[in-house]
């Protein structure tokens, strides 16, 4: 039985040491985040740090032919096994805590229970995805999506990054695709991971416990113009994709505002990218989320609209791609209250997403959030406290322990 608090020193050195081994890799140091993008140098450092972990605690490691990483205590085929852990990879000059916190505070909840004696009735897993920002190959939780069957291992394997590497070359073999034997053997998934938002700043709480995931989504906006010189192009005479693009970022504002919905267009490219030259085509992303589908569906569908009359009037052409949408998460509610009574713990929304939202549709899944003081993500500012971070460790522990009776 665990029965050790968050302010014993050991926990605190073991948490240290362990983050002071990854936070080096992939770090910029210009603007202090990270970049640490799927199967590129950085996070195959941090997979091969994985590795070693797991061959610490003798706990061997097996690949799903996607990417993903599963390290065991106990036997996988034994079936009704626990499964823990989150990503490497970040979003540019992404922050610290965003995916890595969560597999470092799993390795420590393992090392937790074997101090205390815990003998699990059940198989344990620390689990690593591959690609769950999307930040290289355009699609979020890539591993987790293909892992469930969630995306074809066709087109998963033809995506590209801007260089134009594909998945299945960065992989080096064609992804497996869906593996519902090894979704079969796991009886609960739990991630950990630091808070993306600063509710428990106000409740004066370490550590939460999941409700849901707004639903989200990824449109990709392709508007064409006429390229055309800027010094001698009449602006009367202009086709210019840029001044729709300009008006959907302001039109992607208003309609979220609205609908008390998200809206955010932060990606764009331009050809030619040439400063005395009228753009001939731009392409941008929007990133929607909202509290409800019906509104997210309605949101979408307002900037379309809007984007479409003012192409008219440019003299321009727009087409909207989906790329991504992941619906409402509601996760498992027994699950979630359970954990939420044992560990004393507030309940908390996210407007994120994350790998527990795609396997909440086939695992009962939860997920703990450890406090972020000052609310940013995606961002160098992510922070967390490291009493914080052991706080995280000691009540994902407790969790393992209770799911693996």
């Amino acid at each position: 039985m665990l029965t050790h608090t968050v302010e014993e020193g050991p926990l605190f050195n073991r948490f240290r040491q362990l983050w002071d081994e990854i936070a080096p890799i992939g770090r910029d140091e210009h603007s202090g985040g990270y970049l640490r993008y799927a199967l590129t140098e950085p996070e195959l450092r941090l997979r091969e740090w994985f590795r070693k972990q797991a061959d610490a605690r003798d706990m061997p490691v097996a690949e799903d032919g996607n990417g993903n990483l599963f390290a065991w205590w106990g036997d996988p085929e034994a079936g009704n096994a626990v499964l823990t852990g989150s990503h490497f990879d970040s979003v540019p000059h992404g922050g610290a805590y965003d995916g890595p916190l969560g597999i470092v505070s799993a390795w420590l909840a393992v090392d937790e229970l074997r101090a205390a004696g815990v003998s699990p009735a059940r198989p344990l897993a620390v689990g690593a995805f591959v690609e769950e920002e999307g930040a290289r190959f355009g699609v979020p939780c890539l591993g987790s999506r293909l892992l469930t069957g969630q995306l074809d291992a066709a087109r998963a394997g033809a995506l590209r990054d801007a260089a134009g590497v594909s998945f299945a070359e960065a992989l080096g073999a064609r992804p497996a695709g869906a593996d519902p034997a090894l979704l079969g053997r796991i009886a609960a998934f739990v991630e950990l991971h630091v808070e993306q938002g600063r509710a428990l700043v106000d409740q004066t709480a370490p550590v939460a416990v999941a409700s849901a995931i707004w639903p989200h989504g990824r449109w990709r906006l392709d508007f064409t113009g006429e390229g055309n010189h800027a010094g001698t192009t009449r602006m009367a005479d202009r086709r210019d994709p840029m001044l729709t693009y300009a008006f959907t970022v302001l039109a992607a504002n208003k309609e979220a505002r609205l609908r008390d919905a998200h809206a955010t267009v932060a990606r764009v490219a331009v050809e030619p990218n040439a400063t005395n030259a009228i753009p001939s085509r731009v392409t941008g992303w929007l990133d929607a989320r909202a509290a409800e589908p019906e509104t997210l569906a309605e949101l979408v569908e307002a900037v379309r609209a809007k984007v479409v009359e003012r192409a008219r009037r440019d003299g321009t052409r727009v087409t909207l791609t989906e790329e991504s949408a992941t619906p409402l998460v509601a996760f498992d509610g027994g699950l979630a209250d359970r954990l939420a009574r044992l560990l004393d713990a507030p309940v908390l929304p996210t407007g994120a997403g994350h790998d527990a939202g795609v396997l909440a549709a086939h695992v009962p899944t939860a997920m703990l959030f450890v406090r972020n003081p000052t609310g940013v993500s995606h961002s160098p500012a992510e922070s967390a406290t490291d009493a914080d971070c052991v706080a995280g460790v000691t009540a994902l522990a407790k969790v393992l322990e209770e799911l693996t009776r």
